[in-house]
């Protein structure tokens, strides 16, 4: 074992008590509930270093958490601290990965399997789909696959699928399953979620495996413990059975990810799964001021799945929050743009000082367009853009099927790319050969000549294809530049993007030779430990923010979900409005809407000295300009560590709007909209209609003077959500009087508390 950098006193010295603790707890269980900015990685770190100071050897030290950024950066300072890199710091899919290289056949696989990213998953099911008698325009292939995947993140495996009575879709996923496993076992595939699944379903029938890697892993640490599901769980349970020093670290309240299957009850009931194990609370913050925490605070304390933590900071109150209201999405995103203009032009700030976070990808557009005018350089953060390029995918393609030669999908989309004749109906009968003599598609293609159904022209244009194939995997043990550099001249790939004349062919071009930097890139960082199976591995296993460069001096636009982990001087949160956030899919689910809840509090938090949050009352969206509604997570803040503002000139009267409340919903991130079972439409309507009503009223109370059919007064009560003809969304503290003399107090988003006469009409109930 290298010797420590740092003595034992040293690792310990600067840490708060609650720190200490949880840094020197050496065997059993340990549950560490660590607050937003409450020095969580440092911990993490630190209790590596100081086992390792204590004796255990660093091979026996497993730390598993969720993006290729924290694991290289916990690594590194494990590395700065113990001097020591044999700890094995990665991410879950990476891991499981790894052991499913070493015990691939004991899931009926082989060594060289080819991981599928999503979309190779997808092309990977409609092939199976395209076997079955399943109406293909009854179910989306994503559908369907989200339904699988839910059955994984569950470990139901897809001989033991069963669907709920009368439901159409999980009848559908019930044939749909075996033969999509099967697909992937004939071309010796795995998706992301069978890492999981393969390696859970390992420990469990193979117990000398499990007791083998759980005296080899002694001491496992798992970060962002909320965010496991189901196999993650189970995966970390087997590594801790005869050695319990399994040490989780996790956030209740920054549980995010149900949509992917994270289970929040793994952190929540750590403690009935391990009635010994001591639990510390990391409690102070030190990444935000004491309002933007107390915002924070406040929101989430409306949620009822959580574990209490009482989140304090030492840091200065800080400037208020703002609210600020915009008349239009246009208005708000050059209200921002113009500020973060004001400040880097004065030289108070640099552009990477700022992020903007969404709730779905297709906000980002109209921000887009105003940093551009104000010159503002911008990074839009999106992890999987490069490697989902057409191009790319192309290119590692061809070194999927070099590393596995079963892979059908990989074959499929390079056979015929770039073209050189091979047609659909070539592909075709070389399918059926391949099925009648149970061969892969690359041995049929060998035997082309021996394909009755094939001429001689497709059949020497397959043996050229071959030899191709066999020229480029000769060179499967040559450095990943030098292999990627083969398939782009051998191909003609290169070649064909340079003599075309069209634009987009040019920015293809430019990618793929990006793609030969990121080869050299990785062969100078693995050495000899890389390789092009490592390769593959790493860029299928890519994380949505692994392209987000922190030092690049640019503003940060991305979503709330991408945001999780990160922190920045200056945060703006826009477009908090019903139907975006929380999402319209959410309202009639509570445990959705508490995630809803626990997304903003995770934006709230990633700031550190300043925070704006916005709305516009009039946003437009999916082509039509629609009259917002404030979200009710506003009037959850406290208004005495807020500064209300009005930004934006138009005014009602000089807008033409359709007054339906969000009913659809962007692609990317908006991951609600991806549930494979639709709420019912009675619901939709209801939501709908309940927006046109008040929409409607709120429009002819302002035309009309603020005059308006009264709502009946037994109608309102204490804790309603009400919309006023002029002061807006609001919610009622108290009530007083009988009858025409009837009052409400309420708290206004827009001007703060006030007494409204309930039979004046300009009151309408939010919900009723």
């Amino acid at each position: 074992m290298a010797a420590s950098r740092y003595t034992t006193l040293m690792l310990l010295e600067g840490l708060t008590d609650a720190q200490r603790e949880a840094v020197t707890h050496f065997e059993g269980p340990l549950l560490i509930l660590a607050g937003p900015g409450s020095g969580k990685t440092r911990v993490v770190t630190h209790r590596v270093a100081w086992l390792l100071s204590q004796g255990v050897p660093g091979r026996e030290v497993l730390a598993l958490t969720f993006t290729n950024k924290a694991a290289d950066e916990m690594a590194g300072r494990i590395e700065r601290l113990a001097g020591d890199p044999s700890v094995w710091v990665g991410t879950f899919h990476r891991f499981c990965a790894r052991l499913l290289r070493k015990y691939a056949s004991l899931v009926g696989l082989r060594e060289n399997f080819t991981i599928y990213d999503t979309d190779d998953s997808l092309r990977a099911l409609r092939q199976a789909l395209g076997r079955l008698p399943i109406p293909a325009d009854r179910f989306t292939p994503e559908s369907i696959a989200k339904g699988i995947s839910w059955a994984k993140n569950n470990l139901i495996l897809s001989d033991k699928y069963q669907p709920r009575l009368g439901h159409a879709l999980g009848n559908v996923i019930q044939q749909a399953y075996p033969a999509y496993q099967k697909q992937l076992a004939s071309s010796n595939a795995a998706d992301f979620d069978d890492l999981l699944l393969h390696v859970a379903t390992l420990l469990r029938e193979n117990p000398e495996v499990r007791a083998a890697l759980d005296e080899r892993y002694r001491f496992v640490l798992v970060d962002e413990y909320q965010d496991t599901n189901l196999a993650q769980y189970a995966i970390a349970r087997a590594l801790s059975v005869d050695y319990p020093n399994l040490a989780v670290t996790g956030d209740p309240d920054q549980s995010i990810y149900g949509w992917r299957g994270a289970n929040l009850n793994n952190i929540l009931e750590f403690e009935r799964d391990y009635p010994a194990v001591h639990v510390v609370r990391l409690e102070q913050n030190y990444r935000s001021t004491q309002r933007i925490l107390q915002v924070a605070a406040r929101l989430i304390a409306h949620n009822k799945l959580r574990k209490q933590k009482d989140l304090f900071t030492y840091n200065s109150p800080g400037a208020p929050v703002r609210l600020v209201t915009y008349a239009t999405q246009k208005d708000e995103a050059e209200g921002i743009a113009a500020q973060i203009a004001t400040e880097v032009r004065a030289g108070r700030r640099r552009p990477r000082d700022f992020a903007v976070f969404y709730r779905v990808n297709a906000l980002s557009r109209a921000l887009e367009f105003a940093f551009r005018d104000q010159g503002i350089p911008y990074q839009l953060v999106n992890g999987l853009e490069f490697f989902d390029r057409k191009e790319i995918k192309d290119v590692l393609a061809y070194l999927h099927l070099i590393c596995n030669p079963h892979d059908e999908i990989a074959l499929l989309r390079i056979i015929n790319t770039p073209p050189r004749g091979i047609g659909r109906t070539t592909i075709g009968r070389v399918s059926d050969y391949a099925a009648q003599h149970g061969l892969t598609m690359l041995e049929a293609a060998r035997q082309a000549r021996d394909i009755p159904s094939l001429g001689r022209r497709p059949a020497g244009q397959l043996a050229q294809f071959v030899a191709l194939f066999d020229r480029l995997a000769a060179a499967v043990q040559q450095p990943v530049e030098e292999i990627v550099g083969l398939v782009l001249s051998e191909t003609g790939y290169q070649k064909q993007l340079k003599d075309s004349e069209d634009e987009e062919d040019l920015q293809r071009l430019a990618n793929i030779e990006e793609l030969l930097t990121v080869a050299r890139d990785f062969d100078e960082r693995r050495g000899e430990a890389g390789g092009i199976e490592a390769f593959l591995e790493e860029t299928c296993l890519v994380n949505d923010t692994d392209a987000w460069e922190a030092e690049a001096d640019r503003v940060t636009l991305m979503t709330l979900h991408a945001s999780k982990g990160l922190e920045f001087p200056v945060v703006f949160l826009m477009a908090v409005e019903e139907g975006l956030l929380p999402h319209e899919r959410s309202q009639e689910h509570p445990e959705q809407l508490e995630e809803e809840r626990r997304l903003m509090f995770v934006g709230i938090t990633r700031a550190q000295q300043e925070l704006q949050i916005s709305t516009a009352r009039y946003r437009d969206f999916r082509g039509q300009r629609k009259l917002t509604i404030p979200s009710s997570f506003l009037m959850e803040l406290p208004r005495e560590e807020m500064e209300l503002k009005s930004g934006g000139t138009e005014t009602f009267e000089e807008q033409h709007v359709d007054v339906e409340i969000f009913e659809d919903c962007d692609g990317g991130h908006d991951e609600w909209c991806d549930v494979p079972t639709p709420e019912p439409a009675e619901k939709r309507e209801t939501v709908a209609g309940l927006a046109k009503k008040i929409h409607l009223t709120t429009a002819a109370a302002l035309a009309n003077g603020g005059s308006a059919p009264p709502a009946e007064t037994d109608a309102f009560c204490q804790g309603l959500l009400v919309v006023h003809a002029e002061f807006g969304l609001g919610r009622i503290v108290a009530l007083s009087g009988n009858g025409v003399g009837r009052e409400a107090t309420i708290d206004f988003l827009s001007v703060g508390r006030k007494k409204v006469l309930l039979a004046d009409g300009a009151l309408q109930p939010v919900g009723q």
